[in-house]
């Protein structure tokens, strides 16, 4: 045998193991701990006119108060939009969806665009996914009428939870940033329609508000409350204000009072913002997983602009459950 012929005996299974090992590494997924943070905000003028033409250089941002370098920066317009829509559906609050039915149908038509998805979850004591993610509007719309006749007929999301009382107002915030959004590219936005008043979730204001952060979901709370006897609040009413104030404020979202406006005058509000705002990313100069919470100031570079965005994040490490 010539000395070719031996290392061909010798290099052909050797290849072959080669192989099975490169097939091996292909078939395990490999997990990158990118420490890239995402911001999500909306630019007014001092009229309070949205601001549609801002460029990297108009911004700076600062970590607690340490100035970024901006690594990504692109208009709405440019990036697609997955958007939740969280109807309240509990006893105070299930006249909503008849009432604005067509006024909520009317707002997708408007902001959803060829590269844009929503889906529809309805709460009370269970968490119903009544519309998976889709293109389409009017197939939302079809999905919330016939939640209203069969309620049980949708799928529920989150862990099976035992609930005596009939309201998961922040599970139902908590569960769709976590199994719905979590893993969607681009802008992330939710519109929750509540009145606020939680009785039966397992998490509370802050594990929402902080999930919320972490995946740059920008929060709309269309506030519906109904006042006790004699029309005045009572003290659950004003929790549950400050609640909705508190986590649009936190999440870089809008907080709006739905007997106060009508409600082409709010949804034509939000659909302005989410089709006129503005996504930038770095990678902060601190990046260590401590655990503590990172306040976040985007600061515009010319005058008389006022910017609207989460107030930060808690730098946790990607696996982290909380």
């Amino acid at each position: 045998m010539n000395r070719l012929a031996k290392l061909l005996l010798v290099a052909i299974p050797f290849c072959g193991l080669l192989s099975t090992i490169l097939l091996a590494q292909e078939a395990t997924p490999i997990r990158a701990h990118v420490n890239l943070v995402n911001i999500s905000f909306v630019a007014r003028d001092a009229r309070g006119a949205l601001v549609d033409t801002l460029k990297q250089e108009d911004v700076e941002v600062l970590e607690d108060s340490v100035p970024q370098k901006i690594s990504v920066f692109a208009k709405s317009t440019d990036v697609p939009l997955t958007l939740g829509l969280i109807v309240d559906a509990s006893g105070s609050q299930e006249h909503f969806s008849k009432k604005h039915e067509k006024d909520l149908e009317v707002f997708l038509k408007r902001v959803l665009g060829p590269k844009d998805r929503v889906f529809l979850l309805c709460f009370g004591n269970h968490l119903r996914v009544v519309s998976d993610l889709t293109q389409s509007g009017s197939e939302v719309i079809e999905r919330l009428k016939e939640y209203e006749k069969h309620t049980e007929h949708f799928p529920e999301i989150g862990p099976k939870e035992d609930r005596d009382l009939g309201t998961a107002f922040y599970d139902s915030i908590y569960y769709s940033v976590r199994e719905k959004l979590r893993n969607e590219a681009g802008r992330r936005a939710l519109l929750v329609f509540s009145d606020g008043e939680d009785n039966s979730s397992s998490n509370d204001m802050m594990t929402t508000i902080e999930a919320a952060q972490a995946e740059n979901v920008l929060v709309y709370t269309i506030r519906y409350t109904d006042p006790g006897k004699h029309g005045e609040l009572t003290a659950r009413n004003k929790y549950g204000i400050k609640v909705m104030d508190r986590i649009a404020k936190d999440t870089g979202g809008a907080h709006i009072d739905a007997k106060a406006l009508d409600p082409k005058q709010y949804f034509q509000q939000i659909a302005d913002e989410l089709r006129t705002s503005y996504t930038l990313a770095y990678y902060p100069t601190n990046p260590m997983k401590d655990d503590i919470f990172r306040r976040i100031i985007v600061r515009p570079t010319p005058d008389g602009i006022k910017i609207r965005t989460k107030s930060g994040y808690f730098a946790r490490t990607a696996d982290d459950p909380k």
